[in-house]
């Protein structure tokens, strides 16, 4: 009798490690994934806030732990907005995360439920590190149409936000020594621009003088202002568009109008003021004057 040898099985490859896994969550979306919605809007310059869709979320779920891999269970709460259990298989265990998703500003009330479900599953999974880099990125202020409501230019990810090539470490935020590289602050005052126009002929305000020069106009206050204040947020001294919003409010009760591009002479003066209080409120997290 003919003995008939049988081909071996090939050997299954490897399960990933938890580390592996965790790793994979948590990395950069495709840039063509990444959304841009307005968080602060200032005339017309708007704070880019970017964010990724549930259905983004499912995917890398999916790529990473497979279909079976992981589970999602909801619950409705009385004023609307939706509890979600998000369970993933890391290794031999089954991890469960929860978190809280709140309804939507949209009329429908079926579109404003479905908002508070995708919420609550984003949410939950960044507690797995899923999207989390996106709270981390620098806040951007870019140019803005409010009358079409939507961004003049899209806005754009840093490098750090983008994929990687597989093999190759991200790169560390820290220098030599293991700290971490200071950017200077941005200033609403510098010696290489000009002082600001005053109407009427009137002499240079006594509370600027002895100080860098300020904005030459609105526009250029716009911009420094708004880089500030992604400054300081980035230096964790304030939420995003906080100082905006500290300045305008200023402006507004002054009698300036909201939008700091049509600010001259005092206003800009007042700006510049304004900035210096709000750097100096809480002297724990008072940063160096203009």
């Amino acid at each position: 009798m003919q003995r008939t040898d049988h081909p071996k099985a090939a050997a299954l490859p490897p399960s990933p490690s938890v580390e592996e896994l965790t790793e994979s969550l948590a990395a950069p979306f495709d840039a063509r994934e990444v959304r841009f919605k307005p968080a602060v809007v200032s005339g017309n310059r708007a704070m880019a806030l970017a964010y990724v869709d549930a259905r983004v979320i499912q995917d890398r779920l999916d790529e990473v732990l497979g279909v079976t891999g992981w589970q999602d269970e909801y619950e409705c709460l009385p004023d609307g907005s939706v509890v979600c259990w998000l369970r993933l298989r890391l290794g031999d265990e089954w991890i469960t995360k929860m978190d809280v998703g709140g309804q939507s500003e949209q009329p429908d009330e079926g579109d404003r439920r479905k908002a508070a479900f995708s919420d609550a599953l984003k949410r939950a999974a960044v507690k797995f590190g899923i999207g989390r880099y996106l709270y981390r990125l620098p806040s951007q202020w870019v140019d803005y149409d409010p009358k079409k409501r939507q961004f003049a230019r899209t806005p754009t990810l840093p490098p750090s936000a983008l994929p990687r090539p597989k093999g190759q470490r991200r790169p560390s935020a820290e220098g030599e020594g293991g700290k971490e590289k200071q950017t200077p602050p941005v200033r609403l005052t510098t010696e290489s621009v000009p002082s600001p126009p005053i109407k009427n002929g009137a002499s240079q305000p006594a509370s600027v003088k002895g100080r860098p020069a300020m904005p030459a106009d609105g526009i250029e206050l716009q911009r420094r202002v708004h880089d500030y204040d992604a400054r300081l947020a980035q230096q964790s001294v304030c939420q995003p568009g906080e100082l905006v919003k500290h300045i305008v409010q200023a402006g507004v009760k002054a009698g300036y109008g909201a939008d700091l591009a049509t600010w001259s002479g005092p206003a800009i003066v007042l700006a510049v003021e304004e900035a210096r209080a709000f750097e100096c409120r809480d002297p724990v997290t008072a940063v160096p004057a203009l």
